[in-house]
Formats: structure tokens, sequence, C-alpha cells
């Protein structure tokens, strides 16, 4: 696990790859080396060699991908489930993540109750944080002004956000990663309480609000999909 931290340590210390690396992780579909030689402004075969470097410590996995047009496939990078968590000495966060949330399981529905209420005020706390912090005022401002403000709040937990505007009391809210993944995929209570931590976001931004679930990845789908209704 050292040998493997410390590889990966040495792919992403590069910040031209480790910003391929984050243009990944919106991308479920996968990116071709063109793609990335566009987005990024660099030759196609330096493009290519970064996406191998991804490649060899798994952080990425590719395929053939047929165009149709005859002659040489081209590859297909995928950014592979892997959540990158580094830290020195290692720590084994999964593990203890793990035996928490096995205790919270077994005082049954109370366990997942408090779960759900500590991460629902959790993210009330981290907005008010970033509020307080950048001086704005959500009160005196429009859903339009407060959109860019939550989208670099969650965008910073590494979520992915998106943001669609349905009317001036309503939005649809979209994240394209997981940063629970690792949980979610074994335990069902930590969609909840994700659930209920942006939940608490949206209200610390406006108030009372009701944030109704429309889709997520522990189902397949390819986001999760919220529409956040501002109450009155």
């Amino acid at each position: 696990m050292e040998d493997q931290t410390l590889k990966i340590t040495g792919v992403l210390s590069d910040p031209t790859r480790y910003s391929i690396y984050q243009y990944l992780l919106t991308k479920k579909e996968g990116v071709t080396v063109l793609e990335i030689a566009d987005k990024f402004e660099i030759h196609p075969n330096v493009a290519r060699l970064h996406l191998s470097k991804l490649e060899d410590v798994e952080l990425v996995h590719s395929k053939a991908e047929k165009t149709g047009k005859g002659g040489r496939p081209g590859r297909l990078y995928i950014p592979s489930d892997k959540v990158v968590s580094i830290s020195f000495p290692p720590r084994d966060f999964q593990t203890l993540s793990d035996v928490a949330l096995q205790s919270l399981a077994s005082l049954g529905k109370e366990g997942e109750e408090a779960f759900t209420k500590t991460g629902r005020k959790t993210g009330y706390e981290q907005a008010m944080e970033y509020i307080e912090r950048t001086g704005i005022n959500p009160s005196k401002m429009s859903l339009d002004e407060l959109v860019p403000h939550i989208l670099k709040l969650t965008g910073g937990q590494g979520l992915h956000p998106e943001i669609e505007k349905i009317d001036e009391y309503t939005l649809r809210f979209r994240v394209s990663t997981c940063t629970f993944k690792e949980s979610t995929d074994k335990f069902s209570s930590v969609c909840k309480m994700h659930h209920m931590m942006l939940t608490g976001i949206f209200e610390a931004f406006f108030g009372r609000v009701d944030l109704i679930e429309e889709d997520k990845m522990a189902y397949g789908a390819p986001t999760c999909e919220y529409i956040m209704v501002q109450l009155p």
C-alpha cells in the first residue's frame, strides 16, 4: 500500500496531469487522446503520455474505440472507481469508517437517524463557515448570485456539481462523483446521510428547503440528481 501511495503521489505531482485527472472524473463516458490534447492545448503525444501514466497507477483504464473509419482503432480513457486518498504515514480511514458505520447499523433506526441528523448539521456548518469566510449575505442575494458559491463549496468537496435553474425558487442539482463511494457500496445509510448533508448546505444559503432526490449513482444512474425547492 505504501509503495502504491508513493507511485500515485509521483504521478499526480505534475500539475497538468493532476488537472487531466480531475477533468477525467467529470467524464464517466471516457475521453480520447485528442480530446485531452485540445482541452489542455498540448501535443497528442504528450496527452497520451499523461494518460498512460494515470493508467499505470490504475486511476484510469482504457479500451479500444472503434471509429468506423477504418485504420487502427483509437483508445478511450475512462476514470476508475478508485478514490485517491494520500497521507504520510498511510492511514486506514476506510476501515475506521466501516467500523463506525457497522456500529451505527447495529443500533438500528436510532443509529440511522443520528447519522443523518449529524450529516445535516455538518453540511449546514460547512456552508456557514464558507459564508462567514467569504463575507457574503445570502438573504440579500438572488438565486443566480448564490449558484456560483454553491458550486464552489460543493466542488471543493470533490463532487463535480452542476446546477440548472428551473425558476426563482427551484433548481436542479447534479453531481457526477461521490466522495463516499466505497462506503455507499456497503451501507445504504451513507446515501441518506449525504442527502441530508446536502440539505444542510442548501439550508444555510436559502433557509427552509426541500431537497428531492430524483436519481442516484447507487442505482446505476450516471449522476446523483436532486431538485431543490426554496420553501416560504
